[in-house]
C-alpha cells in the first residue's frame, strides 16, 4: 500500500546512553532487526500441502485443488535465499495451454496477499457487510460468488517478511527490501512456480493491489527482459504508478491537483456539498472536480505567491464548493490542503474523522482540535477480520501448520530502499509501456474506487495519460470505477463490478 502505513518503527540495532556503549564487544541485535531475523529464520524448506474443495458459483460446480506451502529460492551455487509462502487454486481436468494463470500480490510495501486473496479473488472470502462496513466479530469466512477461479487459476504471492515468507538463515532479510531487489525476488518466484507446476505455455496474468500495481507494472517489463516471460494481461487495482502523483512536499503542487476530485467525492457523500451538486449524481460532482482542477486550479498554483488577493478569494470560494471546507480553512492553508489535514477538517464540526483507505468512514478521536486522525477508521474496519479469517482458513480448510506468525501488514520492511531511483520519483508507467510496446498482445485493466484517499482515481488517469504510448495500443488499457475505497471489493456491487471488468479483460487478452 505504497508505504502508506507504517505498523512499527524497526528497533534500533545498537544500546547507548548519552550517545556511550554501556557495554564492550558484541551485543545482541534488536529483535526486529535484519540481523536477528537472519539469527532466528525458520529452516529454508520446501513444503507442499494439497487439498480438494468445491464450490458452486451462479449454477455452476467448480471443483478445484488448492496447494499452500513454500518454494525456496536459491543463489546458482544452490545456497538458499529466502522460503516465500503462497497459496494457489487451480482447477481440476482443465487444460494448462489454454487455462490462464494469475499471480497476485498486495503493496504495502509489507502487505502480505490477504487482502485480494480473502477479500477479492480467492474462492472463499471474509464476511463483510454489503455497503463494506467494519463486520462485527467473531468473523466469518463464506463462499466468494465474485471469485475469479471461474476464469483463471491464482497463485497468490507473500514476498519475503510478509505473511509466512523469510529470508533463509544466515540471510539478511533487508536485501529484499527494496523496489529492485522485489521484482527479482517475486520474479524469481513466478519463474520457479511456472517450471515446478509445469504451467509455462499457460496464458499468464499479474493482480496487484496498491504498491503491487507498482509491483505489477515493473514486472511487466523487468519478466519480459530477464526471463522471457510475456504476459497477457494485467489487472491494477487502485493504482500508483508514478509516486510524484502522491508525494506531498512544499513547491510541489501536482498532488493538490489530483487529489481534488477525490476530495470531491468524499464530501458529495457525507453531504457537504452545495445543493446543486450534492442533489446531483456523484459522478457528475466529480467531472466538475476534473475540469476545475485541470484548468482553474492549476493555473493558480502555478502563480505561486503572485496570485492577487483578489484571486485568491475567488479561488478559495471555489475550493470550498468542491471540498466541503470553509474558505477561511483553505485560505489560511495557502490553497493547499493535504490529505492528513483533509481526513480531520470535513467533519471536525461531528467531532469525527474520515478514512484514509474509504472515505466513506468515519473514526472518532479523543479530541477534535487536533490535525490529524489518531487512527484509520477504514484500515481498523478490515484489520481484525482478515487476520482472523485467515489465521483460520489456512490452518482448519488449507492445512498448512507452522508456528511463526502471519505478517499480514507489517513495517519489518522499512526502510524501503529506492536507491536506482534517488533524486527522482518512482515512475514504473515507463516500463509498462516498453512491455505493452515489446509485447503488444498485452491488456491492462485499471479498477479504480472514487473514496480512495490512499491512490486517487484522477492520479492514475494523470500517469496513463502521460505515458507516452502508442496511439494503436491506448486501447489497450481500460478503466473501470466504483463508488467504493482502496479495498473496493469491500463493498458487494465494486466486488461485483471488478470480478466483471477482470473477466472481460481476461477473455480479450486471452483471445487469439
Amino acid at each position: 500500500m505504497n508505504r502508506i502505513v507504517s505498523l512499527a518503527l524497526l528497533a534500533s540495532s545498537f544500546l547507548s546512553v548519552f550517545g556511550q556503549e554501556r557495554r564492550a564487544g558484541p551485543q545482541a541485535p534488536a529483535a526486529n532487526s535484519p540481523a536477528a531475523e537472519a539469527e532466528n529464520a525458520p529452516p529454508a524448506v520446501e513444503k507442499l500441502v494439497k487439498s480438494q474443495h468445491s464450490l458452486r458459483v451462479g449454477g455452476t460446480g467448480l471443483n478445484y485443488t488448492a496447494t499452500a506451502g513454500t518454494l525456496v529460492l536459491k543463489r546458482e551455487d544452490g545456497k538458499a535465499r529466502a522460503t516465500i509462502f503462497f497459496v494457489s487454486y487451480a482447477l481440476d481436468d482443465a487444460d494448462k495451454a489454454v487455462r490462464p494463470l494469475t499471480f497476485a500480490f498486495n503493496g504495502g510495501p509489507g502487505s502480505s496477499s490477504v487482502w485480494l486473496h480473502m477479500g477479492a479473488l480467492g474462492p472463499r472470502r471474509v464476511a463483510i457487510p454489503a455497503d463494506g462496513s467494519a463486520p462485527a466479530p467473531p468473523y466469518q469466512i463464506v463462499d466468494n460468488e465474485d471469485t475469479s477461479l471461474k476464469f483463471t487459476d491464482l497463485v497468490f504471492i507473500d514476498p519475503v517478511s510478509t505473511g509466512f515468507s523469510r529470508a533463509a538463515p544466515g540471510e539478511n532479510s533487508s536485501q529484499f527490501h527494496g523496489y529492485d531487489a522485489d521484482l527479482e525476488e517475486v520474479a524469481d518466484f513466478i519463474r520457479l512456480y511456472l517450471t515446478r507446476f509445469d504451467r509455462w505455455l499457460s496464458p499468464k496474468f499479474l493482480a496487484g493491489e496498491s504498491y503491487g500495481t507498482t509491483r505489477a507494472a515493473g514486472l511487466s517489463e523487468y519478466l519480459l527482459h530477464q526471463d522471457g516471460i510475456y504476459l497477457n494481461g494485467i489487472s491494477l487495482i487502485s493504482s500508483v504508478l508514478n509516486f510524484e502523483t502522491i508525494r506531498f512536499s512544499p513547491g510541489h503542487d501536482l498532488p493538490y491537483i489530483l487529489y481534488l476530485p477525490t476530495y470531491t467525492a468524499a464530501a458529495w457523500y457525507h453531504k457537504k456539498l452545495p445543493s446543486d451538486l450534492q442533489n446531483g449524481k456523484l459522478e457528475n460532482a466529480i467531472e466538475q472536480s476534473r475540469r476545475f482542477a485541470a484548468d482553474e486550479y492549476t493555473l493558480a498554483l502555478i502563480k505561486g505567491d503572485k496570485l492577487s488577493t483578489a484571486e485568491g478569494a475567488d479561488l478559495a470560494k471555489k475550493l470550498a464548493r468542491l471540498t466541503g471546507l470553509r474558505a477561511e480553512y483553505i485560505t489560511q492553508s495557502n490553497f493547499r490542503v493535504p490529505p492528513n489535514r483533509y481526513y480531520k477538517e470535513l467533519l471536525r464540526g461531528e467531532r469525527r474523522t474520515i478514512g484514509r483507505y474509504d472515505d466513506r468512514l468515519e473514526g472518532i478521536d479523543l479530541d477534535a482540535a487536533g490535525s490529524e486522525p489518531e487512527y484509520d477508521a477504514s484500515y481498523a474496519a478490515v484489520q481484525g477480520a482478515f487476520t482472523a479469517a485467515f489465521n483460520d482458513y489456512v490452518h482448519n480448510e488449507l492445512k498448512y501448520e507452522t508456528e511463526i506468525p502471519y505478517e499480514v501488514l507489517t513495517g519489518k520492511v522499512q526502510p524501503w530502499s529506492y536507491a536506482k531511483q534517488q533524486n527522482q520519483y518512482l515512475n514504473v508507467s515507463e516500463p509498462l509501456r516498453q512491455a505493452m510496446t515489446q509485447n503488444p498482445a498485452l491488456r491492462v485493466l485499471s479498477m479504480n474506487g472514487y473514496y480512495d484517499m490512499a491512490t486517487p482515481f484522477f492520479a492514475t488517469e494523470y500517469v496513463v495519460s502521460h505515458m507516452g504510448l502508442d496511439p494503436s495500443l491506448t486501447g489497450h488499457i481500460t478503466f473501470d470505477y466504483c463508488d467504493a475505497g482502496h479495498m473496493l471489493y469491500t463493498r458487494k456491487t465494486c466486488r461485483d463490478e471488478l470480478a466483471k471488468a477482470m473477466s472481460n479483460m481476461y477473455s480479450a487478452a486471452s483471445a487469439k
